[in-house]
């Protein structure tokens, strides 16, 4: 559906209990009718964020969203402009916590030029083919384009759901984020750097 103009927004769709921390942080969403579009966080805070985003739902209408570096994100759109639209956050007070520290994190890696994933480098393996498991059991070898402690980016004919269950090689994990022509892992339990090359060879 097209985007609503500024006039269209209700004045007082979201009221914002806590003060917002402006970021730029990559991200995936999905609306209830199941379509998942890129995004763009540009300002968050525990109880809600706001998204440059391509396409938009009704005001409260569900959302699913994946934010790189915060993880899973749950709640309803409490208001829409020309960009994007803005989300409210339903979590416990316990995720909220969690949200609070990692935002102080961002916001402080952002002011530091902290690059991105300092703590978990990057590295292409020698061994570049591995197996990957879907959550349906179907399995199917990949390209591995880069590889981490933390996850994963593989080049695959299969775009699994966001959030979705699978196994690099004997490793678990779930799909974050889409690529052009494959898919990104986040590994369910942090791999030693040390044999994190070893990956592919498990299988």
């Amino acid at each position: 559906m097209p985007l609503r103009k500024a006039d269209e927004i209700q004045p007082k769709a979201e009221r914002r209990r806590t003060q917002r921390v402006k970021i730029s942080v990559l991200g995936r969403y999905m609306l209830e009718d199941r379509r998942e579009f890129p995004c763009q966080v540009v300002d968050m805070s525990p109880g809600g964020l706001a998204l440059i985003a391509p396409q938009v739902g009704e005001l409260g209408e569900r959302v699913i969203a994946y934010i790189d570096n915060v993880g899973r994100i749950e709640g309803r759109i409490s208001r829409v402009d020309h960009s994007g639209f803005s989300m409210t956050i339903v979590a416990s007070a316990r995720k909220r916590d969690k949200l609070a520290s990692q935002l102080t994190w961002l916001a402080n890696k952002s002011s530091l030029g902290i690059p991105e994933d300092r703590a978990h480098p990057r590295f292409i393996p020698a061994d570049q083919m591995t197996a990957v498991r879907l959550e349906s059991g179907a399995e199917e070898k990949c390209r591995i384009l880069d590889l981490s402690a933390s996850g994963v980016a593989v080049v695959s004919g299969s775009r699994p759901p966001i959030g979705s269950k699978v196994h690099v090689g004997n490793e678990p994990g779930r799909v974050v984020r889409h690529l052009g022509d494959g898919f990104a892992v986040e590994f369910s339990r942090l791999q030693n750097p040390d044999i994190a090359g070893d990956v592919p060879g498990r299988s």
